[in-house]
């Protein structure tokens, strides 16, 4: 064999070397490519599984608060707005007939405001603001400590999702204030510039030192929540002046 044919069969011998060597790249890549879309899959399918079990356990909790509350409205407000009627109704007086008559008729719209919230239809029906209006009222209500809220835009108009979590939220950084802050005033911010909004959740209260690491695991279910809708939660504290929560919405 001369030295040209064995130089064009070693050629031939590297050319095929080489496109083995290529498809067998290519079909590397290939299978490593699709097993990275169905790893991607697998992490879309648990990220909205995630996603759809925290709504369900809000959506719950929410119902389980709303029940909480209209046993205390019945047993509270209710109940006392009908001991008040029962005892003007056992009057002969006119005058005292018809007072009965006027708190007998305050108590059924309480409790047809009450039977409102048996459902959760009321979410999809109020806005942030709101909500956030009738908390405020509900716990100056009771004489717990002063409220305010400040507002320079209408938070509507919210998927339901984000809403739920932002009403759980609330509630429950507001629960935190009740249960451990002693506050004298409650302040809430709605603030908005440009793209950028936030709800600020202000109590005047004891505080206490945020740079330890919490024994419950409250806050971290707080954070991950508003991080499931692409929000964020920020927590400071000062010891002896008070807690601000900062809530930022989804762009």
């Amino acid at each position: 064999m001369s030295e040209e044919s064995s130089t064009i069969i070693t050629m031939i011998i590297a050319s095929i070397f080489l496109a083995a060597l290529l498809s067998f790249f290519v079909i590397a890549m290939v299978i490593l490519h699709r097993q990275r879309q169905v790893q991607n899959l697998q992490k879309m399918d648990q990220v909205k599984s995630e996603h759809e079990k925290t709504l369900l356990n809000i959506e719950n909790e929410i119902q389980q608060e709303t029940l909480t509350h209209i046993g205390r409205e019945l047993h509270d407000n209710i109940g006392q707005l009908l001991s008040l009627a029962k005892l003007n109704f056992g009057s002969i007086k006119p005058e005292k007939l018809a007072e009965g008559r006027d708190i007998l008729g305050q108590a059924i719209q309480e409790v047809r405001g009450l039977s409102k919230q048996l459902n959760l239809d009321w979410v999809e029906s109020v806005s942030i603001n709101e909500f956030i209006k009738q908390q405020l009222s509900r716990i100056q209500k009771t004489g717990f400590c002063e409220t305010s809220l400040e507002a320079n835009f209408e938070l509507i108009d919210l998927p339901k999702d984000q809403k739920l979590v932002l009403i759980r939220v609330i509630q429950e950084s507001l629960n935190n204030v009740i249960k451990h802050a002693s506050p004298d005033k409650i302040l809430i911010r709605m603030y908005e510039s440009g793209h950028k909004r936030q709800i600020i959740i202000t109590d005047y209260g004891k505080g206490f030192d945020s740079s330890q690491r919490s024994s419950g695991s409250g806050m971290y279910n707080l954070k991950k929540r508003m991080e499931t809708i692409g929000g964020r939660f920020e927590l400071t504290s000062i010891i002896g002046k008070g807690t601000e929560i900062t809530l930022t919405l989804p762009n």
